[in-house]
């Protein structure tokens, strides 16, 4: 039997807890049925293209785990082809740590989150810290965004799934509530225009 892509999360310590609290018969059966998948889909890479930031965990060569944020424009993290995906890694605080940590062990993870759609996504691969390669940087990088891009970071996808929506407490944009903070407005002169026209009736 194909070893089933999810195995890149349950280990056997992890289906050993599985099966200690019950639901390891439940992932068994999804497992059977194709499980996750290990190529950007079509969904995924339309889910991509609307996310404005990321989380990326790297891990130390003695095992020590760091979470990195990176943000930027909607859609910074670029799909480069069905395994592929790469971002501008822009001036920060100079810490370097997830740069030192990939030098020594390129196993990564990219939590990607959709507050307003209650949505996760996690990815498994591993990624390559690109250096002065111009094409590349153009391809991921936005003259609109200001921002100084000092490399480029690869993402070759092993493993990807959908999370379940439970306690994600929905969170907006600045845009998004601003929208909405003008479609009250605009209402409420619709309103109020309504009601003159009422009352001279």
């Amino acid at each position: 039997m194909k070893t089933p892509v999810s195995d890149i999360a349950f280990t056997p310590a992890v289906k050993s807890q599985q099966e200690r609290f019950g639901s390891r018969a439940g992932y068994a059966s999804m497992e059977e049925k194709g499980g996750w998948q290990d190529k950007v889909s079509s969904d995924l890479k339309g889910f991509i293209a609307e996310r404005d930031s990321l989380y990326m965990a790297t891990t130390s060569s003695d095992g020590h785990p760091y979470i990195q944020h990176r943000g930027g424009e909607k859609g910074f993290l670029k799909v480069l082809d069905e395994k592929t995906l790469a971002f501008a890694d822009f001036s920060g605080n100079r810490q370097y740590v997830t740069l030192g940590n990939l030098s020594e062990n390129n196993r990564a993870f990219i939590f990607l989150m959709d507050y307003e759609n209650q949505r996760r996504v996690k990815i498994w691969g591993r990624a390559e810290v690109v250096e002065d390669d111009a094409r590349l940087t153009a391809q991921v990088t936005s003259s609109s965004y200001k921002a100084r891009p000092e490399r480029v970071i690869t993402f070759t996808v092993e493993a990807w799934d959908v999370n379940c929506p439970k306690h994600i407490l929905r969170r907006y944009t600045e845009e998004q509530v601003q929208t909405l903070k003008d479609e009250i407005n605009k209402l409420k002169v619709e309103n109020k225009l309504l009601k003159r026209e009422t009352a001279v009736l």
